[in-house]
């Protein structure tokens, strides 16, 4: 690593967004930031919070982070892990009884009806933390979706407990499905506690780290520095949608996806990663759970791309294809070299909401980029957010 990459990554990074912002068919507005293991590399924000308004992205605009919630709830269940409180191994009915009651999806009958069987085996934590319960999402599975339709379950963005309650896709163990297992390992972790799961981030995670711009339930402040999320139509138009907002409060804290934040508050939580659980005002989780949390869980199996069912809210796509990738607990990760930089056995994830962030404990360095776009893997957002990436590692040398 040189020893100062800033002014080079600077002028490279305020170019892409640039670039990604005023292009055509560009994004509304961007929000980028890199880190090391002490210090912000990059900081920066181009475009609008809402198309046609006045108010410019910055870097303390508000963002919907969506599924990079899910890191935050696995720190949450690995923090009980390691006060012997839960074992991955535990039966999640043990901890939520009603997911004993949850049926796998073997397709449908002639005249319509859904054909249910019990699962072949309980689900574990491990299963819902790994990904391989057999949940998934309505936007990544068209017999979800239909299903779904047919028992009028309430979306998952309402964020309610019937929300989730819903079927298998296969049986628990054989697959990597990704979905909504992380909001029943939120509940775990309330059933425990005995707290509502945006209070225990707040007490055992956010406050370590000394970050507050964070919520399930945003402050006025921060509902104030929101930005928009825009819908783009097949034609690449852009419309914003300024009431497509999670519910202010959600009847249930999502542990999936309920998170609103601003970047440099998940930058603090990157930074805690890079430096193997330890925060600014206390330690976040053990070495030992970092390096464990790190690890591939899938044993054999592998994380890939998704389809999609829903091409309003989520692109088709797979991230680097080609590149063999797994799963640990809980982002995917890399088994082999990126071709942004990023070395083999490095965390990755994303939120619907075109946000993207990468945690190499290796070089020492991640990053977070978000454009509050839908649907999921944009054209602009996402290349853009690859540029970033690239961009950090050649600064670095």
């Amino acid at each position: 690593m040189t020893s100062s990459p800033k002014p080079a990554l600077t002028q490279a990074a305020d170019t892409i967004l640039d670039y990604t912002v005023n292009r055509a068919g560009g994004a509304p507005g961007i929000v980028a930031m890199a880190t090391d293991r002490s210090d912000t590399l990059y900081a920066g924000a181009a475009g609008v919070r809402e198309l046609g308004g006045s108010a410019a992205m910055t870097t303390d605009t508000v963002m919907l982070l969506a599924s990079c919630t899910k890191a935050i709830t696995g720190v949450a269940v690995m923090q009980l892990v390691e006060e012997g409180k839960l074992k991955l191994d535990d039966l999640a009915r043990d901890y939520v009884p009603e997911i004993a009651e949850i049926k796998v999806l073997e397709g449908f009958a002639p005249d319509g009806e859904p054909r249910l069987r019990a699962p072949a085996r309980d689900i574990t934590l491990e299963h819902l933390i790994l990904h391989t319960s057999g949940f998934g999402y309505d936007f990544f599975s068209a017999e979800l979706l239909r299903y779904r339709d047919q028992h009028e379950i309430p979306s998952i963005l309402a964020c309610t407990f019937d929300a989730i309650r819903d079927v298998l896709l296969h049986d628990p163990g054989t697959r990597w499905t990704y979905g909504n297992g992380i909001d029943w390992l939120g509940l775990v972790v309330e059933a425990v506690r005995g707290k509502r799961l945006g209070d225990v981030f707040a007490e055992r995670i956010f406050a370590p780290l000394g970050v507050d711009d964070i919520a399930f339930t945003m402050t006025p402040s921060m509902a104030a520095r929101r930005a928009t999320i825009h819908l783009r139509a097949p034609d690449g138009q852009l419309t914003a949608a300024p009431d497509m907002c999670l519910p202010q409060p959600p009847d249930m804290d999502m542990g999936g996806h309920g998170l609103y934040a601003t970047l440099d508050a998940y930058l603090a939580f990157i930074r805690m990663f890079l430096n193997d659980g330890a925060g600014p005002h206390g330690r976040v989780l053990e070495a030992a759970t970092v390096a464990q949390m790190a690890q591939d869980g899938l044993g054999g199996l592998s994380s890939g791309g998704w389809e999609t069912s829903n091409p309003q809210l989520a692109n088709a796509g797979e991230f680097f294809p080609g590149l063999a990738k797994t799963w640990a607990y809980t982002f995917q990760r890399n088994e082999e070299p990126a071709p942004t930089g990023r070395p083999a056995g490095q965390l990755a994830w994303a939120g619907l909401a075109n946000t993207y962030y990468w945690i190499d404990r290796q070089t020492g360095v991640g990053g977070i980029w978000s454009g509050q776009v839908l649907p999921f893997h944009d054209v602009a957002a996402y290349p853009g957010y690859v540029d970033f990436e690239s961009a950090v590692y050649r600064a670095l040398g």
